[in-house]
């Protein structure tokens, strides 16, 4: 026996009837009432499992050791899992140049070397799942040079850690450029980086910027002891959005150092920066921030124990914390017990609470207490909304043939991944409470990226839902198709925009429809969940209404995709610093706001009759 059913176009598709894509195909035509043909789109996302390997699978689930067979699990049934990194016992005697290069895990790599350089390019870039270890690199080397390009760079879910980096090294140098540069969820760790190092100088040049959504950078035990050691950053987590980064045990009990930091967290969203035993126990060392926090939105800093008990220690910020929008910034312990300090700040942002720190020897060139200025910049347009890519809230008015308006980059940025079967998917913990046991299924270490991405997932589903609002996380699309018909009623239809042509450029309106006769409706918007399996956030949103658009190209007016947006009439209940009254102005309840569906989003309506 076969299951045949009609697709786009009328097109007819034999399947095996016991694959999970026929089993979805038999729940559609129980659950759905109505003869519109089934979407490829929803149907491409089923799980790709045989027959035999669904079997097993579930089996497997149900005795509760998927996990001895998730390297098989993974791959048969097109997961996102984090690879399993063996040590790498390479040996690079001489000078190495590495063009192109990704996903090692280096131990004892350049440990007494004399001289030389090292260079990697183009390291693990452009990848989506990036999982590397450096431990016990350039330890004990003299005159040694390390240099890394392009590291990790237009990445997408990036975990990296260098352990025992040039510890105790003498002379040379170490220089990162473009380091993780627009990567999405960068979760890095440097820990006893250049301790003990004598003259052993660092660089970091365009860290982090643009990134995305980071678990956090930290690093631990950095320049500890070292003497003579000059460490500069310059460009860190510009521009980022909601990124958080700690220093802990930075230039601690170091003599000489010279440590510098310039334009850090610039133009950032939602900053999170944690600075704990900054300079402490340091003699006569120099230590400078300039442009700190500028043009920031909202965020939460703190220093703790900076430059405490040092000796001769000059430390100075300038322009720090000149956010466009308040967040909140804490010293604690700022200079105590120093002797023979000088520690200055110039233009200090708002918001700022100091304690314990010491009376003497600071001085401030101006404090901004006013909320004022922060008023002024909130009028202006165009700082308002510069986090806000534009076209990615829009008006209803703007759903008209012949409008020209900005796209915005409507890519998915998402590992790829499939449904699981119900049959396995019914199977598997789904609670932040059975984190552990999660843990083990997909192999996640503690405070690991993957342990993050699955308790942000959780955490999420398990949130309680906004007013008016319902919601349910799906791992299947029998789980979807339940969520959406007791929404809506059987007779419902899915819909996406067609493909991501008009990305990020100008876009022309052609002919526009409403759904359901562009009246007042109800609908499902299912998003992706970054999970190991795919995941929907799917939620009905009531007071909407729903189109369908072809989309032109501005100059040739040829059609160039088609597209599906949806309109929140009701906006009573956002937050005031929702992103699109950031974009649009106005407020919560007072206009309406309206965004196209972005690749592999979808939303449910009831079909048109």
């Amino acid at each position: 026996m076969q299951v045949v059913f009609g697709g786009v176009g009328d097109s007819l598709v034999s399947e095996n009837p016991f694959t999970p894509k026929a089993s979805v195909i038999r729940y559609w035509n129980k659950e759905i009432r109505n003869e519109i043909p089934k979407s490829h789109f929803l149907l491409s996302k089923v799980s790709p499992l045989t027959v035999v390997d669904s079997a097993g699978f579930s089996k497997l689930a149900a005795q509760n050791d998927l996990a001895s067979h998730l390297p098989s699990f993974c791959s048969a049934a097109k997961l996102f899992c984090f690879p399993d990194l063996s040590p790498s016992l390479e040996k690079h005697t001489g000078d190495v140049k590495f063009a192109v290069y990704a996903t090692r895990n280096f131990t004892n790599y350049g440990t007494d070397r004399l001289s030389g350089v090292d260079s990697f390019k183009n390291y693990s870039e452009d990848n989506n799942v990036v999982v590397d270890s450096f431990r016990r690199y350039s330890r004990d080397s003299a005159g040694h040079k390390e240099q890394f390009s392009n590291y990790g760079s237009e990445s997408n879910v990036v975990d990296q850690s260098f352990n025992s980096y040039a510890a105790e090294a003498t002379g040379g140098s170490g220089d990162f450029n473009n380091y993780n540069k627009e990567v999405n969820n960068p979760n890095l760790r440097f820990t006893s980086y250049a301790d003990d190092s004598n003259g052993h100088g660092q660089t970091f040049t365009g860290y982090t910027e643009n990134a995305n959504a980071g678990n956090g950078q930290s690093f631990t035990n950095y320049g500890k002891n070292g003497n003579g050691v000059p460490n500069a950053f310059s460009s860190y987590g510009k521009g980022a959005n909601v990124v958080g980064s700690g220093f802990s045990g930075y230039g601690e009990s170091a003599n000489g150092a010279n440590d510098s930091f310039t334009s850090y967290g610039f133009d950032s969203n939602v900053p999170q920066n944690n600075f704990k035993s900054y300079g402490d126990g340091g003699n006569a060392a120099v230590n400078s921030f300039s442009s700190y926090r500028d043009q920031a939105n909202v965020g939460d800093d703190s220093f703790q124990s900076y430059a405490k008990n040092s000796n001769g220690e000059k430390v100075d910020f300038t322009n720090y914390g000149q956010s466009f929008n308040e967040g909140t910034d804490k010293f604690t312990g700022y200079g105590q017990g120093a002797v023979g300090q000088s520690i200055g700040f110039k233009i200090y942002g708002r918001n700022t609470t100091f304690k314990d720190y010491s009376k003497k020897g600071i001085t401030f060139g101006r404090y901004n207490e006013s909320s004022s200025e922060t008023a002024q910049v909130k009028a202006s347009g165009s700082v308002l909304n510069k986090w806000v890519e534009p076209g990615k809230f829009f008006r209803e008015k703007m759903l008209k043939r012949g409008t020209v308006m900005p796209m915005p980059d409507i890519k998915d940025k998402m590992p790829e991944r499939s449904f699981l079967p119900r049959t396995i998917v019914s199977k598997l913990p789904f609670s932040s409470s059975k984190i552990n046991e999660l843990k083990r299924i997909f192999r996640a270490g503690d405070n690991s990226t993957l342990e993050t991405l699955m308790l942000d997932a959780l955490k999420e589903c398990e949130r309680a839902p906004s007013p008016g609002e319902t919601k349910r996380c799906v791992g299947s699309a029998e789980d979807m198709i339940d969520f959406a018909t007791s929404v809506l009623g059987r007779n419902v239809e899915v819909r996406t925009t067609e493909n991501v042509n008009g990305s990020k450029q100008k876009i022309k309106i052609g002919t526009v429809r409403g759904i359901n006769g562009g009246k007042v409706t109800k609908s499902v918007s299912c998003h992706q969940s970054l999970y190991p399996y795919l995941l929907y956030y799917c939620h009905s949103v009531p007071k909407v209404r729903v189109y369908e658009a072809d989309i032109l190209d501005p100059n040739s007016r040829e059609k160039i995709n088609h597209g599906v947006a949806i309109c929140h009439l009701d906006t009573s209940s956002w937050s005031s610093n929702h992103g699109a009254f950031m974009a649009l102005g106005s407020g919560p309840g007072r206009i309406e706001v309206c965004h196209w569906i972005f690749e592999n989003d979808m939303t449910w309506t009831i079909a048109d009759s």
